[in-house]
């Protein structure tokens, strides 16, 4: 007990402290970019961790990924755009409720919804790591396909009264992750001789797609606020916060509690944890029809889940040495740089670091709290005072730098933009982006699972007892039937690599036979809002064009020349010469800015330009 006392006073050193307020805050912007992740964050800051004592460098990386994860849910409620894939069932609620005008109250819930997630996922570490490490080695593949079939239920949730079109939007998404080389078997499936494609799709690039230009386009055509008629936010709302979170605070430990098991699984991370509490509290609410239209259940739900998760991960990356998210990765191997061990001895052995770096995590979660309501609330208070003909650009911008700094690819850019207009067009008609990304991101983790349980029972002698004799497998599949589920298996490579799209490919055709047949019997409801052609026409064709032209011209020419064309393409001829001016070197010094941002201290290499690379 004596000891814990003093590992305790050590995470209160100055030096720990502000390396943690320092990190909750670097992770909270980082994360708040879209495409920037808390892997990146973390990945990037590593090197300088080298440098300090092993426990204050863990506290540090540890605060940067607690920032990371509450971060991306700033754009995911103000842009609709996931800023961390954890955050993708944030945008479901958080985004309704800022258009509706309340995205302080979101902001805000949002805040006590993570820093409830993550105080219970460090405490569960600090508590039960051991015992928990061993419930993670039970999870085999048969209870990873059970898993992600649990994640897929939520399907249903997102149907808004048209389910067809939601499993159709699912099974694209499920064909989607099946590009690329096989999981089980190494075939090459649906890359059409595209080397890059190999590698399958990049699932944030097509995410920031999917949901963020169906925005900027609606965003072009719309007249009026872009977030409602709320001009000024009510302070931070605190009361009406806390007195929602009151309300729901089992519904809170339930997500945080979801979130923190789900951490501990290698491999699952956030993104599921989110996906699988969302459907959870959807299911048990008194208020379904109101999910997806902006119920702060529904955002209570996803931001406990995926900041559980943190404190969740690190149970079996610190007793087992396997990283059960990829920011744990990059953790892991800043833990054997500084010579620590991992395993059941690091409790015992070298406990003094183990449980200051858990109590800094601690501390890290708990100043997340103030600094991310005050944050919070100038994030949404600034973004409603920026007009639409700056606004737009903007977040074209970030969905370009965040798209491209992923993998320092332009392809991911292209990728990202096709995508978005895709999901647009999907979108206008009747299609929503939410089925297709979760059959995208859940996809590989079912086929990974249903294959290598199909080989092992075949091993076995017992194929359906492998998937269904299992304890852990049963009750998945109890909550399976509770719910309604989907699919299987496609196409004509080895048996191991066409057995799951095979299914899906049928189950898409035989839903999209339905819809067409239903089509003569039902009036087809068009969208009565007037689309403006002609300034989505110009905002598409110089959004092209920038991509275009980065690597050409370089990132800073480029940006500044394409920003500024945007602005006068949603400016109009009305406008005032002296307010288009404010306009282009306010955006210009946004272009600079972020670009000396990114270059020097994110050290994201981009585009010099080819055509100037010799000059």
């Amino acid at each position: 007990m004596a000891s814990l006392f003093a590992d305790f006073l050590s995470s209160l050193s100055l030096i720990n402290l502000g390396l943690a307020f320092s990190g909750v805050l670097a992770g909270i912007i980082i994360g708040a970019l879209p495409g920037l992740s808390a892997t990146m964050a973390v990945a990037i800051l590593v090197p300088f961790t080298f440098a300090l004592e092993p426990s204050s460098g863990l506290i540090v990386l540890g605060a940067i990924y607690t920032g990371a994860i509450f971060g991306g849910s700033w754009s995911a409620i103000l842009i609709n755009t996931p800023g961390t894939p954890s955050a993708v069932a944030t945008t479901f609620d958080g985004y309704p409720l800022a258009k509706k005008g309340d995205g302080d109250l979101a902001m805000s819930i949002s805040c006590m919804s993570s820093f409830i997630g993550g105080i219970i996922g460090v405490i569960c570490l600090a508590l039960f790591a051991p015992p928990l490490a061993s419930v993670s080695l039970m999870f085999g593949p048969t209870e990873y396909f059970w898993l992600a079939l649990l994640g897929l239920t939520l399907i249903s949730t997102l149907s808004e009264g048209d389910n067809i079109k939601s499993l159709i939007g699912a099974c694209i998404g499920l064909l989607m992750s099946m590009i690329g080389v096989a999981v089980v078997g190494g075939d090459v499936r649906m890359t059409w001789n595209i080397s890059f494609l190999n590698s399958g799709i990049e699932i944030v690039s097509a995410m920031i797609g999917l949901f963020c230009i169906p925005v900027i386009l609606d965003l072009t055509s719309m007249k009026g606020k872009h977030l409602g008629e709320n001009e000024t936010p009510k302070s931070l709302r605190l009361k009406e916060s806390f007195l929602i979170m009151f309300a729901k605070k089992f519904e809170a430990v339930r997500g945080a509690l979801i979130g923190t098991f789900v951490g501990i699984l290698p491999g699952a991370g956030g993104s599921i944890a989110s996906i699988v509490s969302y459907g959870e509290a959807k299911r048990t609410s008194k208020n379904k029809e109101n999910f997806g239209k902006g119920e702060p259940e529904g955002l209570i739900a996803s931001e406990t889940a995926n900041n559980a998760t943190v404190g969740g991960g690190f149970v079996p990356t610190l007793c087992l040495g396997i990283p059960g998210t990829p920011p744990d990765a990059v953790i892991l191997g800043a833990l054997l740089v500084q010579g620590i061990r991992t395993g059941d001895t690091l409790f015992t052995q070298q406990s003094s670091i183990v449980y200051t770096f858990i109590f800094g995590l601690l501390l890290a979660t708990i100043m997340m709290l103030p600094l991310g309501l005050l944050m919070g609330r100038y994030a949404y208070k600034s973004l409603l005072k920026v007009p639409k003909q700056v606004l737009i650009p903007i977040i074209i911008f970030l969905t370009i730098i965040g798209s491209y700094s992923i993998q320092n690819n332009i392809l991911n850019v292209y990728f990202m933009f096709f995508f978005g207009l895709i999901g647009w067009v999907l979108n206008r008609s009747g299609f929503r982006a939410s089925p297709i990304v979760l059959g995208l991101v859940l996809g590989q983790i079912a086929e990974q699972g249903f294959v290598q349980a199909y080989i092992i029972g075949s091993a076995q002698g017992s194929v359906v007892a492998n998937y269904f004799a299992r304890p852990i497998s049963f009750v998945l599949v109890l909550l399976i039937i509770l719910s309604a589920v989907l699919f299987h298996e496609a196409n004509q490579l080895s048996p191991f690599a066409s057995v799951f799209p095979y299914a899906i490919t049928s189950v898409l055709l035989l839903l999209s036979v339905l819809l067409i047949f239903r089509s003569f019997k039902i009036e087809i409801k068009v969208e009565k809002d007037k689309v403006n052609t002609v300034k989505i026409f110009l905002l598409i064709i110089v959004f092209f064009a920038w991509i275009y032209f980065l690597e050409r011209t370089g990132f800073v020419l480029t940006s500044l020349i394409a920003f500024n064309l945007l602005i006068l393409v949603n400016s109009g001829l009305s406008a005032g010469i002296k307010k288009i001016a404010l306009y282009m070197i306010f955006g210009s010094i946004f272009v600079l800015f972020l670009y000396f941002g990114f270059k020097n201290l994110l050290l994201v290499p981009l585009p010099e330009g080819l055509w100037f690379r010799d000059l």
